[in-house]
């Protein structure tokens, strides 16, 4: 049996990440990242992303190993504009251990969370 023609659409709806602290992390989300908390259900907390959620749950995150590129964001947020999401970031002493990349005029930065997840914040040309 081969595939169906009927076309099916599809979209993101969630993002999980898993911390081990899952409120210092949701703090660090709602407070230095600036996500807007759409729900907190016991150890799970959800974030609005304008239509997809973004779940900080209870757990050990698990980084790729052996990886290629050795490093590449789990979640990258995109921005309107880079230099305020940076200044959220330095107001908070969050290390931005690249500093600003940049490459066919599109710009990122990229950082860690609390619980280890390695983020990025993109401006698009």
């Amino acid at each position: 049996m081969g595939p169906s023609t009927d076309q099916v659409s599809y979209g993101l709806a969630v993002v999980s990440l898993w911390a081990p602290d899952e409120e210092v992390t949701a703090a660090f989300y709602r407070d230095v990242v600036g996500l807007k908390l759409a729900s907190h259900h016991g150890t799970s907390y959800h974030f609005d992303l304008g239509g997809p959620l973004l779940a900080v749950l209870r757990g050990a995150p698990h980084p790729a190993t052996e990886a290629t590129p050795e490093r590449f964001p789990v979640v990258a947020f995109k921005v309107d504009d880079l230099e305020r999401a940076l200044d959220r970031l330095r107001v908070a002493n969050v290390a931005t251990p690249w500093g600003v990349e940049e490459q066919a005029g599109v710009r990122w930065v990229m950082f860690h969370d609390p619980a280890g997840n390695l983020l990025e914040f993109v401006e698009l040309s």
